[in-house]
């Protein structure tokens, strides 16, 4: 059965997957292709377009498509949704009666557009729409390799939901136990709070997360903003992610936030309040998920030994997820590592699978982009007039270039799915020598000076490294950093001696294991420095000509592509 799922709903980071007899076999955003950081409004031809060309495939060759949005789900709780909202925001209770068929249209033909592109005929195939927060829970349990486990899912929104809490089951369906609607949102939530410190929403989350541990979270009371109930929690809709009426400007706080906070921050420094802000958004998150799961999730998760799967863009936060697997009843958290709304084309297309009675496969590996030979790296050099050697070793190369020092764009294989490099579009620097972060901030990815960076490290020497033996091979947990290897990694260790590793393994990125391997023997450290090869503001590379213009135009000096090494300086050793 070949399933095409296709993800522009959100009309951000749109995507497209393709699932052949229950394996993921080619996954990839649009903004890879576009070159435009989360594609907002864009349909994800080109991402489709690359997943039936993977397959060796032709549109006419699919059996379904698979939509993650459903207006079901908006007519059953639309008095739910309106008796919650009404009060605050009654124009979007009055669009939760009288703007279904608008929504509806909007969405569909979002999804109509982009097969008419295909050149699929809309009514000559059959659709299935799903849930958002279903096609979230599916990319986690189906994908997972869980023979059963508690559910978890939060983000800013789907449909009308923004928080799903429920359980996978033996038989592979999805049973829902609690759901929480906007505008209660822990997305919207920490949304408005990185608008609030200068950042832009659907964005720098991850910039207010690494700003956190600067911070004192005990000298900013941010409680008001988002409370627990007997049912799920409760955001104040008078700070958070407000109507437009009450906003500060353009942005989505409230002018009382101001009023109470003070003028919201500006620049790329880090300064008093702002870091004892974000330190307080950070906790005030854990804290409520940590409730969530207390309050809701403690039986299910005895039922099912202690196993939760994880997604929606909130999962992404790697501190929550260090906080989760800390918790007493969790002994296995798995977190979908395309968790943003750009894994929902994939999530459709797993729970169509596992509806038809095809089992998916366990997720393994996020390659699922495209890739490049030696031959087409070459024909992109020379097209352009630059030289280049072809190395008959390129991790040895690489791990040789690391430990003197030099900082490398390493291209292997296919693209990686979702937002974390994971050995096929990375840049990589030695942990050991102090400055190099520093260096890669300004001279290459031109980013704030106080973003940390992530270690990968070889699987079987993790513990001796970190504090905990949780797996951890998509990058999806942050991890105490043992005391005696602070000095000895520096670079990839936070303020609080944290870092968010990637274990890996022969069997899972083999390219990758072998310079790590390689790079041990040269320097006697099991970790390299690990992050995305863009510039800031842009996506990860995709193709060869991306990754040539990013290294002609940052600081970078090596470049190993695929059997390929070039030099900026052609005398550079």
């Amino acid at each position: 059965m070949k399933i095409l799922g296709i993800g522009c709903s959100s009309f951000h980071d749109p995507s497209a997957a393709l699932l052949i007899d229950g394996e993921v076999v080619a996954a990839a955003e649009e903004e890879r292709f576009t070159r435009d950081k989360h594609a907002f409004g864009q349909n994800p031809v080109h991402a489709a377009r690359f997943c039936l060309a993977q397959a060796g495939i032709e549109a006419k060759d699919l059996d379904l498509i698979a939509y993650p949005w459903s207006a079901d789900i908006l007519h059953e709780k639309r008095w739910e949704y309106a008796k919650r909202a009404f009060p605050k925001a009654p124009s979007k209770a009055l669009r939760a009666f009288t703007k279904l068929k608008r929504l509806q249209r909007r969405r569909v033909g979002a999804l109509h557009a982009t097969l008419r592109e295909l050149g699929i005929d809309p009514n000559a195939i059959e659709t299935e729409f799903v849930e958002h927060h279903l096609a979230h829970a599916s990319s986690a349990f189906h994908c997972s390799g869980f023979p059963s486990c508690a559910l978890l899912t939060a983000d800013g929104e789907g449909e009308v939901t923004s928080t799903l809490l429920g359980e996978g089951l033996a038989d592979r369906t999805i049973k829902k136990h609690r759901e929480v609607l906007k505008p209660d949102s822990l997305g919207l939530f920490y949304s408005t709070m990185t608008e609030y410190l200068g950042f832009r929403s659907m964005n720098g989350e991850y910039k207010v997360m690494g700003m956190a541990p600067f911070g004192d979270p005990s000298k900013v009371d941010l409680s008001r903003m988002v409370q627990l109930t007997e049912t799920g929690f409760r955001c104040d809709d008078e700070r958070v992610w407000v109507a437009r009426k009450n906003r500060h400007g353009d942005k989505h706080f409230a002018r009382a936030m101001v009023d109470e906070l003070g003028p919201p921050r500006q620049g790329d420094g880090l300064s008093e309040p702002y870091i004892h802000i974000a330190a307080a958004t950070q906790k005030l998150l854990e804290d409520t998920v940590l409730g969530l799961v207390d309050r809701h999730l403690l039986e299910v998760l005895e039922r099912h030994e202690g196993r939760l799967a994880f997604a929606g863009g909130v999962a992404l936060n790697v501190r929550l997820n260090r906080k989760l697997i800390e918790h007493p009843a969790i002994k296995q958290l798995w977190v979908q590592p395309a968790s943003s709304d750009a894994g929902i084309a994939l999530g459709a297309a797993t729970f169509v699978s596992e509806r038809r009675g095809v089992r998916v496969k366990p997720m393994q590996s996020v390659a699922l982009g495209p890739s490049y030979d030696g031959a087409a790296v070459r024909e992109v050099l020379e097209r352009y007039k630059i030289p280049y050697e072809v190395v008959s070793d390129p991790a040895d190369t690489a791990a040789e270039l690391l430990a003197a020092g030099h900082i490398v764009s390493w291209f292997q294989g296919r693209m990686e799915f979702g937002p974390r490099a994971l050995g096929q579009r990375s840049i990589l620097g030695n942990p050991g020598i102090k400055g190099t972060a520093d260096e890669i901030n300004s001279r290459i990815k031109f980013r704030e000076n106080w973003r940390p960076f992530c270690p990968s490290i070889l699987a079987e020497r993790a513990s001796e490294v970190f504090d905990n033996e949780h797996d951890s091979p998509f990058m999806t947990f942050s991890f105490g950093v043992r005391p005696e290897w602070r000095e000895k990694i520096p670079e990839v260790v936070h303020v609080d001696g944290s870092a968010r590793p990637q274990l890996v393994r022969a069997d899972r990125a083999p390219a990758f294991y072998e310079l790590l391997k390689r790079f041990e023997a040269k320097s006697g450290l099991p970790v390299v420095i690990n992050t995305s090869l863009n510039r800031r503001g842009e996506p990860m590379v995709c193709s060869p000509e991306d990754a040539v213009a990013m290294f002609f135009g940052s600081g970078l000096e090596f470049m190993v592509i695929e059997d390929v090494l070039v030099r900026k300086r052609p005398e550079a050793v």
